[in-house]
């Protein structure tokens, strides 16, 4: 590594670490009804929002009616999206006269921004109207990332309030995280990517003659605003078919460094407005720095992997699948961060990265999303192991196992277990059916591990409501949109449920008083072992799989096969 790319990677993590706080306690006071300064800009459409819901800034609800509002809510957002793509030929904003979406690639899609997956088996620019991508996949954006922030709070509220039923109300939080913080964010990151030259219009696309005289196509449409919230909210999905690759959403060095910047300023900032809300500053940061230690050891691993010699290529560092505007270190950087946040968008295609770095993206999946993860479900998985590593040590020393006071007891460990083994079962069933039906051989783009890797990728991917692809699957097929679309719910409700129900849990125990055997969850001790667990559960999990994958394709690329 040279010093320029350690310097890199560094300037990231200190950039992210001194705005963190900032962020974190603005969220604070927006979620906790305070007055902040854009209360008089926007206070108005918090207003207008209650109303719209019959619902009250002051509504407190249980964890069921908590549940339930928010089942509803996605299940119409599911809907809506899924009837707007069936009949784009008929509804304005469709200047390129695209036809209707296939009703599975339509159901894949619904589900995959419903999820905040974000998973495209289609290319944007030449199968989704302006209506589509505005009304429907921008609008699920928003309304998904706020669904995960709202979570969050719910178990933060669960975790820091004592005998008590609510858990505060899904309306309200939904609302304010959109008005108050996805909204004027989005809106002043598309104005900076607008003047660094990502396309925002309605015209129909344009045709131009190039200096070799070839006739080309340029795609056009209001990106700039969906790009914006699609690195804000974790969301991942482009205008475009390559994504952060395309020079129409991704044209600078300087927007590279901001995608990347804002795909894990919420997240990290999430873990401040943590400590807050459960009252040690302390807690946030110990979970921060295991969210960076994590990234940073990743995004080590995947340079040292593609600064391995290919014998294939005769060099190492290759630019094969990569952008020379941004080199290989940032694209490392950002295939590290995308997989770690629950992100979709990508700048590089992660199929042409070396076996190993490819293999680290998709690890960094397994790990459950939980390293920063996506905005708001990031740190309600992250708190599912710090339960867990409470637990285990609760055993380890042979007391009752406490969190911030509260008991650890068999209802909340089931609900853990059942949030940690349902994705990772989705993950290998999925993958198991894949590789032994035609249907799912068919879309091979590759033979050998590397094949194996797409299909791996691919439900790790959806499961994990990440969105990144492997790009060699044709997954815009019955057979995978179906499929993929189950495990992109399984690895959302699977998990949001329980967090629920054990939020709806914890919110009834009182709080023990500290004492000397009370075991300390804001310790660098504490912080060792959380990484320990998170590692040891993807690793016990997964790791066969990886070795049929990236690992062995790595061994042989180093005998100069390829596939």
């Amino acid at each position: 590594m040279e010093l320029v790319d350690l310097f890199q990677i560094v300037f990231y993590v200190a950039v992210l670490t001194l705005l963190t706080p900032g962020l974190g306690l603005y969220m604070y006071k927006v979620f906790s009804g305070e007055r902040t300064f854009l209360t008089p800009l926007v206070g108005w459409v918090e207003r207008g929002g209650y109303r719209l819901t019959g619902s009250s800034s002051r509504e407190e609800m249980t964890w069921k009616e908590y549940l339930t509002a928010l089942l509803w809510f996605n299940f119409f957002g599911f809907l809506f999206l899924f009837l707007l793509q069936l009949m784009q030929t008929i509804l304005p904003l469709n200047p390129q006269n695209f036809a209707n979406v296939s009703w599975h690639s339509a159901f894949n899609t619904a589900i995959s921004f419903m999820t905040n997956t974000n998973w495209q088996g289609y290319a944007g620019e030449t199968t989704m109207s302006y209506l589509t991508q505005m009304a429907g996949l921008a609008v699920q954006n928003f309304v998904s990332a706020a669904t995960g922030i709202a979570v969050f709070l719910a178990l933060a509220r669960g975790i820091s309030r004592q005998s008590s039923k609510t858990l505060g109300s899904f309306w309200v939080d939904l609302n304010r995280s959109v008005v108050y913080l996805l909204l004027p964010m989005s809106f002043v990151f598309a104005l900076v990517l607008v003047q660094q030259g990502v396309v925002q219009n309605f015209s129909p696309y344009v045709d131009v003659t190039t200096l070799e005289g070839a006739k080309q196509t340029l795609p056009m449409g209001p990106a700039a605003s969906q790009i914006a919230i699609k690195h804000l909210g974790t969301n991942g999905g482009g205008f475009f078919n390559a994504n952060s690759a395309h020079p129409f959403e991704n044209p600078t060095p300087l927007t590279n460094f901001l995608q990347i910047l804002f795909l894990l300023l919420i997240p990290a900032g999430l873990t401040y407005t943590y400590g807050k809300m459960v009252g040690s500053i302390k807690q946030g940061w110990t979970i921060y720095a295991v969210m960076a230690a994590v990234w940073v050891f990743t995004m080590i691993g995947s340079v040292a992997s593609e600064a391995v010699s290919n014998p294939l290529l005769a060099e190492s560092m290759s630019m094969e699948g990569k952008e020379t505007r941004f080199g290989v270190v940032s694209s490392l950087i950002f295939s590290t961060a995308t997989t770690l946040v629950s992100c979709g968008a990508v700048n590089a295609m992660h199929s042409s990265l070396s076996p190993l770095a490819g293999g680290i993206a998709m690890f960094n999946i397994m790990l459950g999303e939980v390293i920063f993860g996506g905005v708001g479900a990031g740190m309600y998985g992250m708190l599912i192991f710090v339960v867990l590593t409470v637990f285990l040590a609760g055993l380890m020393v042979g007391r009752t196992p406490e969190y911030l006071g509260k008991k650890i007891e068999a209802r909340e460990m089931k609900l853990v277990m059942l949030a940690i083994l349902a994705p990772c079962a989705t993950i290998l069933i999925g993958t198991a059916i894949g590789v032994s039906s035609p249907l799912g051989l068919s879309s091979l783009a590759n033979k050998g591990p590397h094949g194996f890797s797409e299909i791996l990728y691919a439900f790790t991917s959806a499961t994990g409501n990440n969105g990144s692809a492997f790009a060699g699957l044709n997954a815009n097929t019955p057979f995978y949109n179906v499929l993929l679309g189950i495990a992109m719910l399984v690895g959302r409700f699977a998990v949001l449920v329980p967090v629920l129900m054990m939020a709806g849990s914890l919110v009834q125990k009182k709080i023990s008083p500290p004492s000397t055997g009370t075991f300390e969850t804001d310790t660098a001790l504490f912080g060792i072992l959380l990484i320990a667990v998170i590692v040891i559960a993807g690793a016990l999990t997964f790791v066969p799989a990886l070795s049929l994958g990236p690992i062995v394709e790595h061994f042989l690329m180093l005998r100069g096969q390829s596939f």
